[in-house]
């Protein structure tokens, strides 16, 4: 049985829907910045420049809700448009997030401390899962929602989980993806770990220090060939292969020699069937700390050998949009499968020199592009996978 990707949706500081983005990638335009907020305003971040109430308005959003849930609905109604919701498909969604409403808690929590609100209604927003479940109601999904929080593979393990469930016959249809917004106990995290970079991030440079954060939101929707017969929606990709892996070498870091990433890679490739020549683009998880960017080169010479495929992290566009990444770059993956994409590495000028390795530098369209594997790593050594091919 294969699963078609029959829906996408996306918002992120480079475009909020994925026309806007596919502009934005074309022009190799960034969407880091610095910062408008008052917990941002010293930093370079990928951020979206409409307030919560802002973002509610201008996209007709029903519910008073957090930051990354507003986000999620945004890019979850994107991808689910044109969806009829049907009782004879059974349908879930599946959302990947990191912080859930943490932007919306840690403001009541200082008003609380200093007595001028004990409004506790407020903290019903913060938990992950409420996150999920708001999405789920603004597009009228009630029959299974569920939550993933592994830190910034979060969005790829809820693909995955999507894929299983369909495969298993548990649903018809599911939306599945990740979402976060920027919130100050993100910023002040990656600081406390020193992986947080003051100027424009550089991904896989011999000069890279460290990465920029960033906020939004992806989303697919998945159903089998048999599900499409129901909907009558056109298939527009294909997830052909998935796998997660663990090197549990550290609680923040990855392996020296790419162990994690390597056994993720080649779980993929596995399951979709292809062999490491058979891909034409790696879209990297790329955050441009001096730890991952190594890690991953050796991963990826490691899986691939001498011929490396085109790759490339277009972290340098969004900044890491941590829970979300897999799901935006799944999206930016389908753009490029369909259009011929390669995508530049911004801000690219020397190798690692331990490995070498020197990813796309410019933008190109019209390739011939026919499987993308894409990298999605987050914390506790939890690596992800997923592989996109054209119809």
């Amino acid at each position: 049985m294969r699963i078609y990707v029959t829906g996408y949706g996306v918002i992120s500081s480079i475009g909020e829907n994925t026309e806007e983005t596919l502009l934005s990638l074309r022009s190799e335009k960034t969407g880091i910045k610095q910062g408008q907020k008052a917990y941002t305003e010293r930093f370079k971040v990928g951020e979206i420049r409409w307030s919560n109430a802002e973002l509610a308005e201008r996209f007709e959003l029903t519910q008073n809700a957090s930051r990354t849930a507003l986000l999620g609905m945004i890019a979850a109604k994107e991808a689910f448009k044109g969806h009829a919701l049907n009782t004879a498909i059974r349908t879930g969604l599946i959302s990947g997030t990191s912080v859930g409403g943490m932007d919306v808690s840690e403001i009541a929590y200082k008003d609380f401390l200093k007595g001028e609100s004990d409004d506790l209604a407020i903290y019903k927003n913060h938990p992950s899962g409420t996150t999920s479940e708001q999405i789920a109601k603004e597009l009228g999904i009630d029959r299974y929602v569920n939550t993933i929080s592994t830190a910034c593979s979060s969005a790829a393990n809820s693909i995955m989980l999507g894929a299983r469930m369909l495969l298993s016959g548990q649903l018809d249809r599911v939306v599945v993806g990740g979402t976060d917004g920027l919130s100050q106990f993100t910023i002040s995290g990656f600081r406390s770990l020193m992986i947080f970079d003051d100027e424009w991030c550089r991904p896989f440079d011999e000069s890279r220090k460290g990465l920029n954060l960033g906020e939004g939101a992806g989303f697919l929707v998945l159903e089998t060939e048999e599900t499409m017969k129901k909907s009558g929606k056109e298939p527009l990709a294909v997830l052909s292969g998935w796998s997660n892996a663990s090197d549990a070498y550290h609680q923040t870091a990855s392996s020296p020699e790419g162990l994690g990433a390597t056994l993720s890679m080649k779980g993929a490739l596995a399951i979709a069937g292809l062999n490491p020549g058979d891909i034409d683009y790696i879209n990297a998880h790329g955050t441009a700390t001096p730890n991952n960017d190594l890690s991953e080169s050796h991963g990826i010479k490691t899986v691939f050998g001498e011929a490396v495929p085109p790759f490339s992290s277009t972290k340098a566009y969004t900044g890491h949009t941590l829970a979300a990444s897999g799901g935006i770059e799944a999206v930016f993956g389908i753009l490029a499968l369909n259009n011929g994409l390669l995508l530049p590495n911004l801000n690219f000028r020397q190798a690692i020199e331990e490995t070498g390795l020197i990813p796309v530098k410019t933008f190109s369209e019209g390739n011939s592009v026919n499987h993308i594997l894409s990298n999605s790593f987050g914390f506790g050594g939890n690596n992800s996978t997923i592989i996109l091919s054209k119809v």
